[in-house]
């Protein structure tokens, strides 16, 4: 990896996409500190010092860099993009149309893509409308996981303000989701998960000095050798993948015969990524969203105690169970056993062992419903360890938690390997000349 680092300064063009991808991240992380008009400063500042403790904007601060709490122009972050392609990709098992445009190829990934961009605005305009009414008339106790009085940030709440609110932070989705299409083209990269890197990584030195001055030196140190435990674990398992052997058979088109080669199918151990525990944590804050909404003191007593205190272990529980639910859910969504033998079929391929159609369909589904067991424990084992941590030791932050750290590893590899591919491209590119 060092190596590639260094030798990917040495080609010009390469070295040119990283300097881009640099500065798109720049102009990304400058506008996370600029302010959308109408907001009082001291009581921003008291919103970041209160969501530093947890609760639902604590969660939702960490995809947006500390945007989100600052009210920033780049609040929403690309949470809205994120969330627009989740529903993409559900709507194709149920919309035939859209199923059709994924088996289109270039195409049908445009119009895909066009409807996952107006999607996100849709997205936007709610989520910015239901921030300023929050903010601008009360009710952040539930977001927040507290009591007392409300934060209001909107120095005049009225349609005039609230709609200059909403505007400017739709459109600062639109430009945060250009930004990341921009890297995906010119940059190094896939542009989203950089921003997200650049978003979840911002906030760990902050975070981590918190912890240093809450938990003291030794209790930090523990932490931080949970952290690296916890990081090398992540690369072991982001790399584990079962191969499925396929054969393809020859055959003759004119004078050329073609086929007869041998690839394989890489089913990766953590087929779902973070997105599971991003589910999971929506839905376990969903019941304190409607904390606001219903206004029974049981209700409201019940959602305190089981649902905005990550050291409750009926809270642990809870969380654990839906990761390895949702893991089960989205893998079955991304990897489609039925679409694949189809393809393998149509290829003239097959499973050795196994013939075309349905019986290699099975043994794809049996062999994907294997992997994901594993797959769902390690990612519930690692979304919970810091929750452990936090009942044990009664420390409310914990910066290197294991959605950070999947995130951040993830997209470093992705990257490295995009960095590799290209480096060895040039190296046979090189080869061929001389």
């Amino acid at each position: 990896m060092l190596s590639s680092l260094r030798n990917m300064f040495k080609v010009p063009d390469l070295r040119n996409k990283v300097l881009f991808t640099v500065l798109i991240i720049a102009i990304y992380r400058f506008g996370a500190h600029i302010p959308v008009p109408g907001v009082n400063f001291d009581q921003v500042q008291q919103l970041s010092a209160q969501a530093a403790k947890g609760g639902v904007l604590g969660f939702l601060n960490l995809f947006s860099g500390g945007a989100l709490t600052k009210f920033a122009i780049f609040g929403l972050g690309i949470m809205p993009y994120i969330t627009s392609s989740i529903i993409i990709q559900l709507l194709m098992v149920v919309i035939p149309k859209l199923e059709q445009w994924r088996d289109e190829g270039a195409t049908g990934q445009k119009k895909l893509t066009q409807a996952t961009r107006y999607m996100t605005v849709v997205l936007a305009l709610l989520q910015s409308t239901g921030l300023a009414y929050v903010f601008g008339k009360g009710g952040t106790n539930a977001l927040l996981g507290t009591t007392g009085t409300n934060i209001i940030l909107l120095v005049k709440f009225d349609i005039p303000h609230v709609l200059m609110v909403v505007l400017t932070m739709t459109a600062g989705t639109a430009v945060v989701m250009w930004l990341g299409e921009v890297i995906t083209q010119r940059g190094i990269g896939q542009g989203m998960s950089i921003l997200i890197f650049a978003n979840v990584v911002s906030v760990m030195p902050s975070q981590g000095a918190a912890v240093r001055a809450q938990a003291g030196n030794f209790k930090f140190a523990i932490i931080l050798a949970i952290s690296i435990l916890l990081l090398v674990s992540i690369v072991f398992m982001e790399m584990g993948q079962r191969r499925i052997p396929v054969q393809f058979a020859k055959r003759v088109v004119g004078r050329r015969m073609y086929g007869g080669q041998s690839t394989y199918i890489p089913l990766k151990v953590n087929q779902a990524g973070v997105i599971p525990i991003i589910f999971a944590s929506s839905v376990l804050y969903l019941p304190a969203l409607l904390s606001n909404v219903i206004p029974y003191k049981g209700f409201q007593t019940i959602i305190n105690r089981y649902f905005l205190t990550p050291t409750n272990f009926v809270y642990i529980g809870m969380y654990g169970l839906l990761i390895i639910a949702f893991t089960y859910f989205y893998t079955a969504i991304s990897f489609d056993p039925h679409q694949q033998a189809d393809i393998i079929r149509k290829q003239g391929g097959y499973i050795p062992g196994y013939r075309p159609g349905p019986p290699t369909e099975k043994y794809l589904t049996q062999i994907l419903n294997r992997i994901t067991l594993p797959g769902s424990l390690f990612l519930a084992t690692v979304a919970l360890i810091p929750s452990l941590a936090l009942a044990v030791w009664h420390v409310r932050q914990f910066p290197f938690a294991g959605t950070t750290l999947l995130i951040a590893v993830g997209v470093a590899l992705e990257t490295m390997k995009q960095v590799d591919s290209q480096l060895m491209m040039r190296n046979y590119d090189t080869f061929l000349t001389k």
